[in-house]
């Protein structure tokens, strides 16, 4: 089954919609984090994002499946090696960020919200810093720059939105209060 390129963007965007809530509740449920916090919580993000690292193995692994049952016969060049792991190093990056960055958030009040503050701005602001790269190694042909304003106004809007959702994302009500213990029910 063949698909458009439109509706691989909208798996994308579905998947990695869910990616950053997924990460975090991951996270959480990590050792030594709350409920019941100790000192290995600090660690919960990263133990999570190894476990990302992990699964973007096993796809690595399906993705040489699909490419022989294609037919390919696994070429490759140096330029495209070389290149397509700087790729992979920028994403995994990014990914070993946005942990970091989901872990600090849910510290710093947005508690088991903490994707609501984040993504956002990694959503909104991974288009408008593509776009510049893009039109910096591919520019756009001379006939083209009479859409730029509407153009540099999309990249203001994705920005702003952007902004505008982590200003006023929801936080984490604050945990429920354990009943004190009576006498009554002591004895």
């Amino acid at each position: 089954m063949k698909m458009s390129w439109l509706t691989y963007a909208l798996m994308t965007v579905a998947f990695w919609g869910v990616y950053g809530v997924i990460l975090h509740l991951g996270r959480g449920a990590m050792p030594g984090t709350p409920p019941n916090p100790t000192p290995e919580g600090a660690h919960a993000g990263l133990k999570a994002f190894l476990f990302v690292c992990v699964a973007y193995a096993v796809i690595g692994v399906i993705t040489a499946v699909v490419l022989k049952g294609r037919g390919s016969n696994l070429s490759f060049t140096p330029a495209g090696i070389s290149i397509s792991l700087v790729a992979g190093i920028a994403g995994a990056a990014g990914a070993l960020t946005l942990v970091l960055a989901l872990g600090a958030a849910g510290q710093a009040g947005y508690g088991a919200l903490a994707a609501t503050a984040v993504m956002p701005i990694v959503f909104g602001g991974a288009p408008v810093v593509n776009s510049i790269v893009s039109m910096l190694l591919h520019p756009p042909a001379k006939e083209n720059f009479k859409s730029l304003p509407l153009f540099v106004a999309g990249l203001i809007f994705a920005a702003v939105g952007a902004v505008l959702v982590v200003k006023f994302a929801p936080i984490s009500a604050p945990p429920a209060k354990k009943p004190a213990a009576t006498a009554a029910t002591a004895t």
